[in-house]
């Protein structure tokens, strides 16, 4: 057997092995589960409320989004692009909310850099994030979970594509929108 058949072998049973790892569980750990109630939390916000909780925005779409790192490029292009698209958002009677373990100065110091307009909240024990099965260590993954007005879970994403990401998200809402 070659070297490069060799590597092919290989890469085919890593694969393999993945395929067999249930949906429920990510890398950060089990998913909630869909068409049940999102995992309520309160959370300090930059925005100068103080904490805001999932429960606040009964009546509203949510889109929580959780993200590794204020300033960082991927985290930086994710969050350009959902306030680029802020106004299709409120549109569509949906709030953003974004989640990293950053605390709230780190927070409000992103907003201001990059004009965004949303509620960014700070998971700095992880909490939450390990709730929502995003949780590596001491950091949130890039996983984004679709929340309806009555609070239930109806949309996971897992490994995000920052660049494309939320008009993933309007289409999928305007799907879901469209059903109810």
């Amino acid at each position: 057997m070659s070297r490069r058949q060799l590597l092919s072998f290989l890469i085919a049973v890593i694969l393999a092995f993945f395929a067999f790892i249930p949906d429920a569980n990510a890398l950060g750990g089990p998913q909630p589960p869909l068409n049940q109630p999102a995992p309520d939390f309160t959370l300090p916000t930059n925005t100068g409320e103080g904490n805001i909780s999932l429960s606040d925005y009964r009546g509203k779409w949510v889109v929580l989004y959780f993200y590794p790192k204020d300033f960082t490029p991927g985290c930086t292009l994710e969050a350009r692009r959902f306030q680029q698209d802020l106004p299709k958002y409120m549109a569509k009677n949906t709030q953003i909310l974004g989640v990293s373990a950053d605390d709230v100065d780190s927070h409000a110091e992103f907003c201001d850099s990059e004009g965004l307009k949303f509620p960014l909240l700070a998971d700095t024990t992880g909490d939450v994030s390990k709730a929502y099965g995003s949780w590596m260590g001491y950091v949130s993954l890039r996983h984004t979970y679709l929340i309806d007005p009555d609070g239930i879970l109806k949309e996971i994403y897992l490994g995000v594509n920052p660049a494309i990401h939320s008009a993933e998200v309007l289409a999928r809402l305007e799907e879901l929108q469209a059903i109810s």
